[in-house]
This record gives C-alpha cells, structure tokens and sequence, in this order.
C-alpha cells in the first residue's frame, strides 16, 4: 500500500510541473502582432508564453515589460516587439538600450512589422512607408491585407524558413547596424526562431 501511494504522489507531481520554458512577449500593437505570435503551435507542456498587446511604444513598451517580469520574476526571456514608425531616431534607441541594460529582447522592424510578413514573398531592401507595406501586400496574399487580422500565421507559416533567410541577409547589409537609421530592417525573424524551437510545424 505504501509503494502505491508514493507512485501516486509521484504521478501527481509530474503532472503539475512548470514549463521549463516560460516566455512573457509585450508588443507596441494591440492586435496585429499579438493576433500573429498566438498563433504559434506551442508545445504546452515544454513552453508556457504570455503575450500582452499593450498600445503603448518605444520607451515606455519597454518599461512595461519591466513592470510585468517585477511581479513575476520567474520567466526566462522577455522580449519586446515594436516599429519604428514615426518616432525619433533618439527615441527608438533609448528603448532598445534600456531594452539591453534589463536584459530583455527586441524583436525591432524598421519601419513597421509587415516587413516582416513581406519578407516571406521574397528580399526586399528598398524603404517604404507603412501604406506601401500594405499595398504591397494585398496581391501577394490574393485577398485585400488589414491589420489585426488574425490567420496571418497560417497564411504564412509555409514561407517561415524563406523569410527568417531574407531577414538575415537584410540585417547583413548594416554594418554597423543601426536599427533606428536602417530602413528596412527587422529583428523579428530572432523572436520567431525561438519560439519555432519549441512549436510543433
């Protein structure tokens, strides 16, 4: 009867332990960058990922992130997702610097994240404006592309390997790299292979 009950009692712990993986991810957008991460066919019991939209940018997206992991100190890697946009050169590098001095990851596009979902069509290395992403995106995927929509992943998981390649060769061209002047770049594809490393595809 004892054995037994120490199986049990083993058993039990076994299906309660944590992931030993835990990844907290703030992003600048509400929606269409937290849409796209979600989808991600995470194993469960091997990876545990909090996603949080939060609408705020650059420094202040970062300083969030920090007020997340103060209360649960307990995840291995954050990382904060956001675009140039608008904002200032002076601006931007202070959020990824602070970003560097906490220990927290960026997954950074220059201008704005469609680069990232571009860059699964084919190389792109000329500057354009958010509209333009847009614009361009429209007949690649053959059907009209708007924010926040939420099949972006499945649209484009087929094309992952093609886009991580271009986002390498793209950020080779900056040397130095300088995220806030290099238009276009992006860092996403750094964020999207980690959690490949614990997805089923």
């Amino acid at each position: 009867m004892g054995r037994k009950r120490r199986n049990s009692s083993f058993r039990r712990k076994i299906n309660i332990r944590e992931p030993f993986k835990r990844f907290l991810i703030v992003c600048e957008g509400a929606k269409t960058e937290p849409n796209y991460f979600k989808a991600f066919p995470t194993i469960k019991d091997v990876i545990s990922v909090k996603i949080e939209g939060t609408g705020n940018n650059t420094v202040s997206l970062v300083r969030r992130a920090l007020e997340i992991a103060a209360i649960d100190s307990d995840y291995d890697e954050v990382w904060c997702v956001f675009d140039k946009d608008s904002f200032s050169n002076q601006q931007i590098n202070e959020a990824i610097q602070l970003a560097q001095q906490e220990n927290i990851q960026v997954a950074f596009s220059n201008e704005a994240f469609e680069l990232w979902y571009l860059l699964h069509y084919h190389y792109f290395n000329t500057a354009i404006t958010r509209s333009d992403y847009i614009n361009k995106l429209t007949p690649l995927l053959g059907s009209p592309y708007e924010k926040n929509r939420i099949d972006m992943y499945d649209l484009l998981k087929d094309k992952t390997d093609v886009a991580i390649a271009n986002a390498n060769r793209l950020l080779d061209l900056y040397q130095p790299q300088r995220p806030a002047q290099d238009n276009p770049c992006t860092t996403v594809h750094l964020l999207v292979q980690r959690l490949l490393q614990f997805s089923r595809r």
